[in-house]
C-alpha cells in the first residue's frame, strides 16, 4: 500500500513539473517595443505582425499622399489595414516618439483546417 502511494506522489510530482514547464513556454514574453507609423521605413513597419514589405509600402505611400497620422487608427484608412489587422498591431504603433521595435512580432496563428476524409463508396 506504501509503495503505490509513493509511485502515485511521484507521478503526480512529474506531471506537474511538465505543466509548469508546458504553461512557461505558452507565457513568454512577446517582442517589446513599437513601431512610429509617421517616421518608420519598409523595414521597420515589416517587423510588425501579420505586415509584409507591400503593406508597409503601402503604409509608407500613404503617409506621403496624406501626411502625418493624427492618431494610431488612422492606420485603417490604408488599404489591407481593417479592424481585425489593426487589432493585431495596435499593441505595437505609436504614431510620436522613436521606434523601438527590432524584432518581427508574429501574431497568433489559427489552426490548420483539417481536410476531410473521403471514403470510397461502393
Amino acid at each position: 500500500m506504501r509503495k503505490s502511494q509513493t509511485i502515485v506522489i511521484a507521478i503526480a510530482l512529474m506531471l506537474s513539473a511538465l505543466g509548469a514547464n508546458v504553461f512557461a513556454v505558452e507565457t513568454q514574453a512577446a517582442p517589446s517595443g513599437v513601431v512610429n507609423i509617421n517616421s518608420a521605413d519598409i523595414a521597420q513597419l515589416s517587423l510588425l505582425p501579420r505586415v509584409g514589405e507591400k503593406a508597409a509600402q503601402r503604409v509608407v505611400d500613404y503617409r506621403t499622399q496624406h501626411g502625418a497620422f493624427k492618431k494610431a487608427s488612422d492606420l485603417m484608412q490604408v488599404k489591407g489595414f481593417g479592424a481585425k489587422t489593426y487589432e493585431l498591431v495596435s499593441a505595437y504603433v505609436t504614431i510620436e516618439g522613436k521606434t523601438t521595435l527590432s524584432s518581427k512580432v508574429h501574431g497568433p496563428r489559427k489552426p490548420r483546417a483539417k481536410k476531410p476524409t473521403t471514403t470510397a463508396s461502393n
